[in-house]
C-alpha cells in the first residue's frame, strides 16, 4: 500500500471513529437575514413537550448563557406566569402574554422553541436523548426570522443536560449574527 493511501485510509478512519464517538446528532436550520447582537433581545416561554417536568425551563437557562457567549448582550427574560406544580407547562397564553410585555418593553427580538425529547433511552446504558427545536421572531410582528431544530444522543456517561447544552450551542451557532 502506498503511504499516500495509507495516510488517506488512517483519516478517514479517524473521521468515522470521530462521528460515531461524538454521538448521533441532527440539526436543520432556516437562516434569514443577519439579526443585530446589540438589539434588545429577550428570552420567551420554551414550550416543554417530552415528558420530563421543567425541561423547557432547564433549556431556558442554558440557552441565556449560550446567547450571551455569542454576543447577544442586552438580552431580558420575559416574567413567568405563576406556576402551580411540577408538570404545568407553558400555554399559548403564556406566550402571548409574554410577547404583550415585550412590545410594551420595546424589545425587538424573541427567541423561543420547544423541547420535543428530554430523556434517557431505555437500556443498560440510558443514553440520554433529546430534541430541540429553536426560533427567533420579530417582536412587533411575529415573523420568524430563523428557525433551527435538532436531536442529539450521548453515551451512558452523558447527562441529559450536557447534551442538551451541546445540541444548543450548535443550533445557536448558526443564528446569523451581526454587530
Amino acid at each position: 500500500m502506498s503511504t499516500d493511501l495509507f495516510h488517506r485510509v488512517v483519516m478517514l478512519t479517524l473521521l468515522i471513529a470521530f462521528t460515531v464517538l461524538s454521538g448521533c446528532a441532527v440539526t436543520d436550520v432556516h437562516r434569514g437575514e443577519p439579526l443585530a447582537s446589540q438589539a434588545k433581545w429577550v428570552l420567551l416561554p420554551i414550550a416543554n413537550h417530552s415528558e420530563t417536568p421543567l425541561a423547557g425551563q432547564k433549556a431556558q437557562a442554558s440557552l441565556m448563557t449560550l446567547l450571551h457567549q455569542h454576543g447577544v448582550s442586552s438580552l431580558a427574560q420575559a416574567p413567568r406566569a405563576a406556576q402551580t406544580g411540577l408538570i404545568d407547562l407553558p400555554s399559548d397564553r403564556d406566550y402571548r402574554a409574554a410577547l404583550a410585555w415585550a412590545q410594551q418593553e420595546g424589545i425587538r427580538y424573541g427567541i423561543t422553541g420547544s423541547v420535543d425529547e428530554w430523556q434517557y433511552k431505555a437500556g443498560l446504558d440510558g443514553e440520554p436523548a433529546i430534541g430541540i427545536s429553536l426560533r427567533v421572531v420579530d417582536i412587533n410582528s411575529g415573523e420568524i426570522l430563523w428557525s433551527a431544530s435538532g436531536a442529539r444522543t450521548g453515551w451512558g456517561f452523558s447527562t441529559t443536560s450536557g447534551v442538551a447544552q451541546k445540541l444548543m450551542a450548535d443550533l445557536v451557532a448558526t443564528l446569523p449574527l451581526r454587530q
